[in-house]
């Protein structure tokens, strides 16, 4: 039987393993959010959530309103899209994804006499059934805009007897340099506690619980101050050690529970949102306002000035890094995300999307990596490894392309890539990026045999 669902007054002694990579949060942590200023040209990916591609409903030459629907979604596992600015389709096909590779997309020119002011009304979500919310939410794109973008109604759909005990709010925010939830939790502590609300009372849970990790005192502060009398409501303050912000690690520090292999949250009876997705569940309710922008931190020592930025989706690459005063000469490479799950962008014309949590400007000091030696055995990475896995052997398995061997025998697709291996590698063996490519491997040749 599973371990019952604990409700600790505190949190309990943490997890184990995992890093203490460096803040580097002091750059932003401080800057109230800013409104990037509205460009000229949009471009809206269909897929830049997990799941099935969101479905054209406009053409080339159509007039759109910010706000407006432009792509329903494209099956359950799958979310609408909206026109962030008020304008014109200018095409409907493929653009430059910050990989480098092209995908189908919406691009939109901004109307420039336009205020771009998004025009909706609240609605009464006191009176939705727990169906007619899902598909609401599904309606609004609301995706995990912690970096996954995992569709949140998916998350909401719960089977046959399954019952939610516990919303849980993560706002952790581990990775190094990114402070949007933070600045969140700081600027909108009654969005995110509205928004908190509207979901607990949905799934028909007992609490909520926000975990914000120690480093953001002013944080935690702000939201016990908010929480009002006889709302059930806990904020829990968490040791600073990455990666604090997956989901099963934050289950772990908080109740104690261990949510087995293979299982969700939901099996131990409870529910993970990030800050910012219920901070656009609330928007949406409030203000009739769909997932059509969100804040993104700008930092690291390639930018003159580090911002934290609420941009419209769509928005280019190089207008967020134009805003901070552009990249200096040392710049090295631009990453979106964090340091340690983020990606390298290979095009500064490609736009920002639900994901996008950050935009780092890195230098040799921050991507120089030490020469790659022959692994020495010494463990470090397996005493890393939140997920009690062994890194060592998935690289060498890996180098040999003994993929299927990595998936049926060690369970490597248990491996979330949050790249402790790689961080206490002392021979510099890059092993979260071999890991990633038996598992892009597997997962081509599972979708070749449907």
């Amino acid at each position: 039987m599973m371990k019952a669902l604990r409700l600790p007054g505190r949190a309990l002694g943490g997890f184990d393993h995992g890093v203490h990579p460096p803040h580097h949060k002091e750059r932003t942590e401080d800057l109230p959010i800013q409104r990037l200023p509205f460009g000229s040209r949009f471009v809206m990916p269909l897929g830049q959530h997990i799941g099935a591609p969101s479905v054209p409903v406009v053409k080339a030459g159509d007039a759109v309103r910010r706000g407006q629907l432009i792509a329903g979604p494209g099956g359950f596992v799958s979310v609408a899209l909206h026109s962030p600015v008020t304008g014109k389709v200018l095409d409907v096909g493929p653009h430059r994804y910050s990989d480098g590779t092209f995908r189908e997309a919406i691009a939109i020119e901004a109307d420039p006499y336009d205020s771009q002011e998004f025009e909706g009304a609240p609605i009464d979500w006191e009176s939705l059934s727990l169906e007619a919310f899902i598909g609401e939410v599904q309606k609004a794109g609301i995706v995990g805009m912690g970096g996954a973008a995992f569709p949140c109604h998916v998350k909401y759909s719960l089977p046959e007897g399954t019952r939610i005990r516990c919303l849980l709010i993560n706002g952790a925010e581990c990775e190094p340099y990114l402070t949007t939830d933070h600045r969140l939790m700081v600027e909108r502590p009654e969005a995110l506690l509205h928004g908190a609300e509207i979901v607990r009372s949905k799934l028909g849970a007992e609490e909520i619980v926000i975990g914000v990790e120690k480093n953001k005192p002013d944080a935690i502060e702000m939201l016990q101050r908010s929480i009002g009398p006889g709302q059930p409501v806990r904020v829990v303050p968490l040791e600073v050690k990455y990666p604090q912000g997956a989901e099963k690690m934050l289950i772990k520090s908080i109740f104690g529970v261990e949510v087995p292999a293979g299982k969700l949250p939901r099996d131990v009876q409870i529910a993970v949102n990030n800050v910012g997705t219920i901070v656009a569940i609330a928007d949406y309710f409030q203000k009739g306002m769909p997932l059509i922008e969100r804040v993104v931190t700008v930092s690291g020592p390639g930018v003159a000035y580090p911002a934290n930025l609420l941009a419209p989706l769509g928005t280019p690459i190089r207008d967020l890094l134009r805003f901070a005063g552009g990249l200096k000469e040392e710049t090295r490479q631009v990453v979106m995300g964090g340091p340690m799950m983020g990606a390298s962008i290979a095009d500064l014309d490609a736009p920002i999307l639900k994901g996008s949590s950050g935009i780092l400007a890195l230098t040799a000091n921050e991507t120089g990596r030490p020469e790659e030696r022959p692994c020495i055995r010494c463990g470090r990475c397996v005493e890393a490894c939140p997920y009690f896995l062994n890194p060592a052997r998935f690289a060498r398995l890996a180098r040999a392309r003994l993929y299927e061997e990595m998936a049926e025998k060690y369970n490597v697709m248990d491996c979330v890539e949050c790249g402790c291996c790689t961080y206490s590698c002392p021979s510099g063996i890059p092993i979260v990026q071999h890991i990633r490519t038996a598992k892009d491997y597997l997962r081509s040749m599972t979708r070749k045999e449907k």
